[in-house]
């Protein structure tokens, strides 16, 4: 019997997927991404947000009609596990997102024909699995790596410590000896993921360990670059500063997620209430060179103009490289969803349009200064028409901008090669290889 899976979600979801799909093939499963040639479809579910958890139940449902036998694994059933099997009684099974390990069982029960099957803890507790050969669905220039799981924070909007229990980390071994494989299977660039990065260790080794980590992967032969995101502000310890500023495979680029300026906006969303604009200077004080990602939630309940223009006046002096604007999701079984002054939806989405609207402008004045610099990028394809697809070491995949050269000679994606770039807009550089 085929197995087909469907992933939705970040790339923490991904490496769920992955590794469910070399458990099954362990066991003997024929698996395949084409869901038209599988009798049992698994949908791996995202529920971080209501659009999110839209586009889930949509897949849920288009499986359904098409006759498949469909498992949901993820988040949807850690959240709604009752209400969802009421909510849609054909789906045939169901797991949690801290059972993974329990994939092979519900699909050999499923196969066997029996009515519903289902493994969701109640409170979870994601351990990695760590003896299993993940089955990449992307394999590229770049592969993500799962540091941890699960999360000690209970910032203000956010269910994910109710979905996936408390942090868990890896030990630095394991990671190690999946970072070896990777490249040994031709992966250049590796992404290491986690709720947080920057508590990565804590809970093994009684303090942060990222920056052990990161000594011990730069010392891989023949890995290109190695990418940190996620970083939690108040973790950014000198250390970890120093280290990515040291190591010359960390590229230096920080994904940092301040969510917002105002100190009283960020009490409300229980974030660290600190001075940003004194770690973002310290940062590029040490690391000369360095991008810096960030993400905003705007219109969180409570949230004025005069916050927002707080907030809108600190991204215009920061100026930062990269940036995502979010409108606040009202999410049930958070602090949030309950609080009075929730802003209406008009609101939200001038303030999204007006941040966004800014961040274009510095966006580009940015990218217009690497005009006529030479950049190492990796190579990530070609296009039909011979132009090569790549990123420089400020773009992190599926996330940022790329880097679009011309080129005589041929090029094999994972290389990474000179470009000097001629022009830039918003997002993107185009460049010749040198």
């Amino acid at each position: 019997m085929k197995i087909a899976l469907l992933n939705h979600g970040c790339a923490k979801n991904l490496v769920d997927s992955e590794l469910m799909l070399g458990l099954l093939a362990q066991k003997g499963h024929q698996v395949t991404l084409d869901d038209n040639d599988a009798d049992i479809v698994v949908v791996n579910t995202c529920s971080f947000i209501h659009d999110a958890e839209k586009e889930s139940v949509q897949a849920i449902l288009q499986m359904v009609q098409d006759g498949k036998k469909v498992i949901v694994t993820g988040c949807l059933p850690q959240k709604y596990k009752g209400e969802l099997k009421k909510a849609i009684p054909e789906i045939a099974g169901m797991i949690g997102t801290s059972d993974i390990k329990e994939i092979v069982d519900i699909v050999d029960k499923v196969a066997g024909n029996k009515k519903y099957a289902e493994h969701v803890s109640e409170k979870p507790e994601y351990i990695y699995p760590e003896n299993i050969e993940r089955q990449q669905i992307t394999v590229g220039a770049s592969s993500y790596i799962k540091i941890a799981d699960g999360c000690n924070y209970h910032c203000g909007y956010c269910i994910i410590p109710q979905l996936r229990g408390e942090y868990h980390s890896r030990t630095i071994e394991n990671i190690v000896e999946e970072a070896n494989s990777l490249v040994q299977k031709g992966v250049t660039e590796l992404v290491l993921i986690a709720q947080d990065t920057t508590s990565y260790g804590i809970d093994l080794y009684g303090k942060q360990a990222l920056p052990k980590l990161l000594e011990e992967l730069n010392k891989i032969e023949g890995l290109g670059w190695i990418r940190i995101m996620y970083a939690y502000p108040s973790q950014m310890s000198d250390e970890l500063i120093d280290a990515i500023a040291r190591l010359d495979k960390v590229v230096k680029y920080i994904d940092l997620p301040l969510q917002h300026c105002n100190a009283e906006i960020l009490k409300a969303m229980r974030r660290p209430v600190m001075d940003y604009e004194a770690l973002i200077k310290k940062i590029r004080d040490k690391i000369p060179s360095v991008a810096i990602r960030t993400a905003f939630i705007v219109g969180y309940p409570g949230e004025t103009d005069e916050q927002f223009n707080e907030l809108y006046e600190f991204v215009k002096r920061v100026k930062f490289d990269k940036m995502g604007v979010f409108e606040y999701s009202r999410e049930k079984n958070t602090v949030s969803y309950s609080m009075m002054e929730q802003v209406p939806a008009k609101i939200k989405k001038q303030r999204h349009k007006k941040l966004m609207t800014l961040q274009q402008k510095i966006s580009r004045e940015i990218n217009e200064s690497y005009v006529g610099k030479v950049l190492p990028c990796i190579v990530e394809g070609c296009t039909d028409d011979g132009v090569v697809l790549m990123r420089s070491e400020h773009d992190a995949p599926e996330i940022d901008g790329m880097v679009y050269a011309s080129s005589d000679s041929q090029v094999v994606p994972g290389d990474i090669e000179n470009v000097l770039i001629e022009r830039a807009d918003e997002y993107d550089l185009f460049g010749i290889l040198q």
